[in-house]
Parts: structure tokens; sequence; C-alpha cells
């Protein structure tokens, strides 16, 4: 276990120059990491019918969140795979494959006909995609959280590293604001027909951009400094995970082909196996730090998600509003939650992480209910707005500081692969069936039972926050 003392000091020291460059330079990646994948969450109402063209709109939405969460299942493989290689070869290195995963989803998007010119091979191709995006999502938040907190000092570590939030709202941003220059540049016929492409040629290249930014990176001085050799892939493991990996990706397909029982109850049992096999090891290891990282990102993740990718369907399917103005709460929102990130993150370096996270989940589990019934009753955009402002409010307590908590607890030889993994296998979990479980309860007429269980999953959060220790006080990061 890892949770002892706080290592001293370590004499590698940045200067505030050499600190906010290595921050930038970190953060940019993840910005368009980040843009890549909410672009496909940003226009999916005008995709669905292209590749999932049978079914109402909640149907097309239900198949395309399907697609959105196999693209999740693959993020633990992304971040086994890149936790390991970040830790082992370095952050910059593991950065780099990062973004070039993300370059190509991007374009395949970009470029695949729809359904009615390859039939069921346009939903394949897509789901092709989501699986490359996925596995670069899932190693560029373990290696870009890691770098960024290990380049942060130590008075401020929470300040500088709630920009990997900044980014990450930032990529979001970008593609809400391509949405709407683009709903108002063209006809909604032609953004529906063809114009939804251009956001993911857009992705592609930048991402070309950042890779070439990305070259150009220092090495993190905490991964230089590690004292112990990366823990490695056991063969029976890789194999192990490798074969359950495909079989949830088959049984997926299924589902997505003919929805029944059967598929969904295999698709179920063949992740959990799969999930099983990638965090065992790390669990055995460091079981503590394993389970409170995975508590802490359920309620986190799905509360996200819930605000943001999900908000938008939401003020759509449920509260009435037209696309346009639905596009433009969510941007107003998410500009808001993005400033309130540093102001957050420099008060966890007053006050200590753990404050933070009881308000953050307890804040969140008392107040969705009354927030989403609210938008849900509302047909003003400034209540819908200041609604949706009030529950972000509560969860910058978690977006803030997500990343340096997370560093914070493992050791440098392990810290990519600790941060990554257990995060990425609850966001599968929880952020990741976000959108399908919320439409499920739509579709069941049953939608107030998606705000209990988002309350229920949050104070799991809250129980977590209440356990830990405050890591600002307790830091494995050793390097100032």
């Amino acid at each position: 276990m890892t949770d002892a003392a706080a290592p001293q000091p370590a004499a590698v020291t940045l200067t505030p120059a050499q600190r906010a460059r290595a921050i930038l330079g970190g953060s940019a990646g993840n910005l368009v990491e980040w843009y890549d994948w909410f672009a496909y969450a940003a226009f999916t109402l005008y995709f669905a019918p292209h590749f999932f063209p049978k079914g109402d709109q909640t149907v097309q939405l239900l198949q395309a969140a399907a697609v959105f969460f196999l693209g999740f299942v693959a993020r633990p493989v992304g971040a086994w795979l890149m936790g390991h290689y970040a830790d082992r070869s370095g952050r910059r290195a593991a950065l780099s494959v990062s973004v070039s995963l993300m370059c190509a989803g991007a374009l395949i998007i970009a470029v695949t006909p729809d359904y009615k010119t390859i039939g069921l091979f346009a939903p394949a191709v897509l789901l092709i995609a989501r699986v490359l995006q996925g596995l670069s999502v899932g190693g560029e938040y373990g290696a870009s959280a890691t770098y960024m907190s290990e380049m942060a000092g130590r008075s401020r570590r929470g300040f500088w590293s709630s920009f990997h939030y900044v980014t990450l709202i930032a990529g979001q941003l970008i593609a809400l604001a391509v949405l709407i220059i683009l709903q108002r540049l063209l006809h909604k016929d032609d953004l529906a027909a063809w114009g939804w492409r251009i956001p993911f040629v857009i992705g592609a290249l930048l991402a070309v951009v950042v890779f070439w930014i990305r070259r150009g990176l220092d090495e993190s001085a905490s991964f230089k400094a590690a004292d112990k050799p990366a823990e490695g892939i056991g063969k029976s493991q890789r194999n192990l995970a490798s074969l359950f990996f495909v079989l949830t990706l088959a049984a997926g397909g299924w589902v997505l082909a003919r929805p029944g029982l059967v598929p969904q109850v295999l698709a179920g049992a063949f992740l959990v196996a799969f999930f099983a096999t990638l965090i065992a090891p790390l669990l055995a290891r460091h079981p503590r730090e394993t389970l409170m990282i995975m508590g802490l990102t359920a309620g986190g993740s799905l509360t996200f998600y819930v605000y943001t990718t999900y908000m938008q369907k939401f003020l759509v399917n449920t509260a009435g509003f037209d696309k346009a103005a639905a596009s433009e709460i969510s941007a107003i929102s998410m500009i808001v939650f993005m400033l309130m990130q540093p102001i957050a993150g420099w008060l966890s370096d007053k006050v200590g992480r753990k404050p933070l996270l009881i308000a953050a989940y307890a804040g969140g589990a008392l107040t969705i209910w009354p927030i989403m019934s609210g938008i849900a009753a509302t047909d003003s955009i400034g209540v819908a707005l200041a609604l949706i402002i009030v529950g972000m409010t509560f969860q910058s307590g978690y977006t803030s500081i997500s990343a340096v908590v997370k560093a914070e607890l493992f050791p440098a030889h392990v810290r990519a692969l600790g941060v990554a993994l257990p995060y990425a296998v609850a966001n599968v979990l929880f952020g990741g069936t976000a959108e399908m479980v919320g439409l499920a309860f739509k579709h069941g007429g049953i939608e107030s039972g998606f705000y209990l269980y988002v309350a229920a999953i949050m104070t799991v959060g809250l129980v977590v926050s209440v356990l830990l220790r405050d890591t600002a006080r307790h830091s494995l990061i050793a390097e100032d």
C-alpha cells in the first residue's frame, strides 16, 4: 500500500515560466483530445439518422449512445496500455501516441458513408472509430493528469492541475462553438445532410498540430527520479484481457444489430470479466488507492456527463427547448464551469482537497432532484441556465482537483497506470452509461428515477471523500 507518510520534497525546482510552459504544453493536447471526443456527443442529434435510420428520435439516440458507451469500453484498454507505457517509457511518449489515435478516429468518422450507402457497415465503422478514440482518451487521461500534476509546484499543485479540467471543458466548449457556428451558417437540411462531418475534419487537423507540439515537451522530473521500475504486463493477463475485449465488442455489436436479453447479458458478463482482468493486479498491489479512485470517479463522472453531454438531449427531449437554444444554454453553462476550475483548485491549495470533495458530493446528491425537476418544468432559458450552474458549482469541487488527488495517491513508478485505470473502469460503468440510463428511464416513462440513481451514486462518492486522507498534506509527489 502507498498510503504512507508523504516523501520529502526533492531538490528539483522549475521557474514559474518553465512550469507554465509545461502545463500549457501538456494541456494543449488534452483540449484537442476532448474536443474530438465530445464532438461525437454534440453532433449526435444530426448524424444519428444517417447511421441508425430506424425508429423514433429517442431510439436513434439510444443506439448512438450505445456506440458512445462502447467507445468508453475501449478507454480502460487505453488506460491499461498507455498507463504501463507512460510509467515505462515516459509521460511525453504516451501523450504523443494518444493524440495520434484520436486523429485517426476523428478522420474515420468524417469520411464514413452513411447507412443508405453501405448498410450495416456504417454503424460498424463508426464503432471502430469510437474504439480508437476510446483507446486514445483512456491513455490521455492518465498521462496528462499525471504529467500536469507532476509539473505543478507543491504549494500551487491544486491550481495548476485544475487546468487539466479547464482544457477538458474547453475542448467540449469548442465542439459546442463549432456546432453553434454551423447552425448559424448552414441551413438545417445541409447541416443534417453533410455539415455534421466538418467538426471531425477539424479535430483530425488539430490533432496533427498537437502531435508536433507534444514532441517538444520536457519529461517530468518525477518520472526521471522514479526509484522503482514500472510494473509490467503479464502474458496471461494480456491474453485474457484481449480475449474478453474482443468478446465484449462482439456482443456489443450483436446488441446494436439485434437488441435482446441474451446479447445484453452476454455483453455485460464479458465486460465484467474484461474489467476484472485489467484491474486485478493493480487492485492486489494498491487496493485502498484503487478502490477510492473508483468510488470518487463513479459519482464525479456520472454527474459531469449529466450536466454536460446528456444535458443537451435533456433540454430538447424533456424540457422542450429547440436544438439551437439547448446548444447555447450548454455553451454558456460550460464557460462558467470552466472559469470555476482554477478558483476551486486554488482553494484546495489553501483549505485542502478533502473539504472540497465533501462539499461536491454532498451538495451534488442533495440538489440533483430539484435541479433536474426544475429544468424539466421550465420554458425559461435563464432559469434552466441558472439551475445548471448551481449543479456545476458543486461539481467543481471534484472536477478541479480530480487529476491531482489521484496522482497524489500513487508513487511515480505506477502513477500513470494508477491514475488512469481505476478512473477508466469507473468512468465506463457510470459516466459512459449516463446517457443510456437517462434515456432508458425516459423511454420507460419514469425519468425522475434517473435523478434518484444519480443521487445514490453521488452518496458513494461522499462516503469515500469522508474516508480519504487529505492528499494535499499526504502527497506522494515528492518533486517541487
